[in-house]
Order: C-alpha cells, then structure tokens, then sequence
C-alpha cells in the first residue's frame, strides 16, 4: 500500500488542533458537558475529531477544527463570541473546570489526506514528533518514509499527518487507527521485527528530537469515531 496523495496546501484549508488539560475530579463532568452542549459549537464549523486521553496522558483531551483560511476562522470567532447560548450554557460553566489550554495551526502534509477508520469502536494513537530545526526540507522525505513502512506493514490505518505552522515548529502530528490496544501493541511487535520498518525508521530518527504516544478515545460528538 501507498500513501494517498492530497493536493498541496495552496486553498488556505488548515486545521486548530486543541488540548485542553481538565482538573482531575472534573473530568466526568466535563465529557458531560460537551456531550450534552456541544452541537452548539459545530453549528458553527466543522469538527473532525474529539478524544480523551487514556494511555501516555491524564485528564487531557484533544479535538480538532477544520476552517477554510485564517479569515474564516476570524468570522467563526466572532460568531461564538455572541452566540449566548453556547457563552451562557457551555463556555461559562466549563472554563472552571479547565486546567490549561494549548492551541496548535498545522497542515496536512501535501502527501497526506485525511483518513477515516473502516468502522467505528476502535482507539486512536496520537504520536508528536519534534523534529529537528530545518523544516520538510530537511527531514521531510526521510520522515515521509518511515511513516510509508509502517502502513506496509498493513497493520494499523493512518488517519492524517498534520505539520504545525503556529506552536512550537518542526512538529509533527501523527493520528493512527487500530481496532483496540491489543492489536496496535501485536502489530507494533510484527513491525519491529520487519527490516523495511527499521531501514526507515533508523534514517528518519536521525531527524528526531523527541517523541510522544497518547492513546486516545472518542467522544461521543466525535465524527471520527
């Protein structure tokens, strides 16, 4: 198998990628809350994915929000900002509840298309790399083929490969799919021992500053579920 191939990011689309760290007895009470008020904020955009972190993270979530250009974005602010009841029902109750918020700007890699789960139920792996300072130019086809090795191996699905364009630079966003736990840590093992993964992934790490692994599981108001 290949990787599909996505237009270049010439048309503005991008995507917000959110993380919010949530007080630890709060948690419930939050997941609550945005299964119950939620569909106020997606009146507004479009929402393509919701976790909770359960393996690598505590009481953190995750969500991501597809706009158009920076100038739709702009417009869709200023619309929550006066729509009363998603400030009177949901963002007034919920900000105590929020320890820490952190917002990202990335890109899907030109290479890259979003992808979605051949059915619903499974869990989902986060993997933030932070590559070393030079950008795609320096690590990008090194890096392009690691992640090729791995969907080889035909044991997992990717969903997207985003590159941030405002956060901390040089990271890259990995989402993949897999049906539970168990088979992402079998499948983990087969590729380990395969010499096409370890080729790749010996010539990308000479690239790589740090790692991080987070499963994570839908929400109830996730589309990708």
């Amino acid at each position: 198998a290949s990787l599909a191939t996505g237009p270049r990011q010439n048309n503005g689309v991008f995507y917000e990628i959110r993380t919010y760290d949530i007080k630890p007895s709060k948690m419930k009470e939050f997941v609550e809350m945005v299964n119950k008020y939620f569909h106020l904020r997606t009146a507004h955009s479009e929402l393509v994915g919701f976790w909770s972190a359960e393996l690598g993270a505590m009481n953190k979530v995750v969500h991501v929000w597809k706009y158009d250009n920076f100038a739709h974005r702009t417009a869709v602010r200023h619309k929550l900002a006066s729509d009363k009841d998603w400030q009177g029902k949901f963002i007034s109750p919920v900000l105590p509840l929020i320890e820490k918020q952190h917002n990202e700007v990335a890109y899907l890699v030109p290479w890259c298309q979003l992808g979605k789960p051949p059915k619903e139920g499974g869990v989902y792996e986060w993997v933030t790399f932070q590559m070393k300072p030079g950008g795609p130019a320096l690590w990008g086809n090194a890096f392009r083929a690691a992640i090729s090795a791995h969907i080889n191996t035909g044991y997992t699905k990717l969903i997207g490969v985003f590159h941030t364009e405002y956060g901390l630079l040089n990271t890259v966003h990995v989402i993949w799919w897999n049906e539970s736990p168990d088979q992402r840590a079998a499948g983990r093992h087969s590729a380990h021992e395969d010499a096409r993964v370890v080729a790749a992934v010996r010539d990308s790490v000479r690239f790589l500053e740090s790692q991080q692994n987070v499963l994570l599981i839908p929400l109830q108001c996730s589309p990708l579920k």
